[in-house]
């Protein structure tokens, strides 16, 4: 049996992280939050993670280049053994170092059914090209920018009249319904010996 750790990477107020310990506390998802690592020392999810007693890690990103804040990153993780994992709004692309420490077990979620809008902006993006359908997809990392295989996705539908802020609101609930389940999904197939990637894109 894995030890079914989860370590939590973000950058700001980490509502995906709140929304998977409140998984875990409700026992939705079978899982424990080894630590929770920023790269910005005030970001308010950092304090939110102290507020409910976690391993909270301030890693400041700011003048470290790429390669040498991936190494420290590892350095921070390795004595907590997470199964994986789980960027909840981390702001930074994660170097190949990092991905082939953890193959297959890096999460991302992203407010967009992928592969349409990677990137930033992802629903100004979509109301600028005026899709009718929207959404939220949890996928594995690779090297790329959002191009990593697609675990799960929930569809959101874009009203007439919807702002980047009205629009972003609704996939941000559907998000925090979607992570913890794909969560459930990886950690079961880690358990059964699968390959947490499936078919690729």
């Amino acid at each position: 049996m894995i030890p079914r750790n989860l370590a939590i990477l973000l950058s700001g107020r980490g509502s995906n992280f709140v929304a998977i310990h409140e998984a875990i506390r409700r026992g939705d998802l079978e899982a424990r939050i080894c630590c929770v690592v920023s790269n910005v020392p005030d970001a308010a999810g950092l304090a939110k993670a102290r507020e409910f007693g976690l391993n909270a890690v301030s890693l400041p990103s700011k003048g470290v280049e790429r390669i040498e804040y991936d190494r420290l990153l590892l350095e921070t993780l390795r004595p907590y053994s997470p199964s994986l994992v789980c960027l909840a709004g981390f702001m930074r692309i994660l170097s190949p170092l990092f991905l082939e420490e953890y193959p297959g077990r890096v999460l991302n979620i992203h407010p967009a059914l992928l592969p349409s809008f990677p990137g930033l902006h992802a629903q100004r993006q979509a109301l600028q090209y005026g899709v009718k359908i929207s959404g939220c997809t949890v996928h594995l990392v690779d090297e790329g920018v959002d191009t990593g295989p697609i675990l799960l996705q929930r569809a959101v539908q874009v009203l007439d009249g919807d702002t980047e802020e009205s629009l972003s609101a609704r996939i941000l609930k559907e998000e925090h319904d979607l992570y913890w389940r794909a969560i459930a999904l990886v950690l079961d197939r880690l358990e059964k010996g699968e390959d947490t990637r499936g078919p690729r894109r």
